[in-house]
């Protein structure tokens, strides 16, 4: 790899403040806050609006639609034509 062309990847904690949750991983995002980490160290922390704890589709909140109702509607309103 080429020198001084790539972002610095490090140590960055990120924190869901929908659910109150945080998780430590590497990645290239940077902030200007810092959270003290479980380990004593301190870590650039990056607000997120969503993770897999807070979205409806993981957490087995999410609405399912009625497409195939929305379907037969269109049909009956419009007529099927073919």
């Amino acid at each position: 790899m080429r020198k001084g062309i790539h972002p610095e990847y490090g140590p960055v904690v990120f924190r869901d403040r929908a659910a109150n949750y945080t998780f430590l991983t590497r990645s290239t995002m940077t902030s200007e806050k810092t959270i003290e980490w479980e380990d004593g160290n301190t870590y650039p922390v990056v607000d997120v609006e969503i993770s897999d704890v807070s979205h409806p589709f993981y957490t087995g909140t999410a609405r399912v639609l009625d497409t195939a109702g929305r379907v037969e509607r269109f049909e009956r309103r419009y007529g099927k034509k073919g």
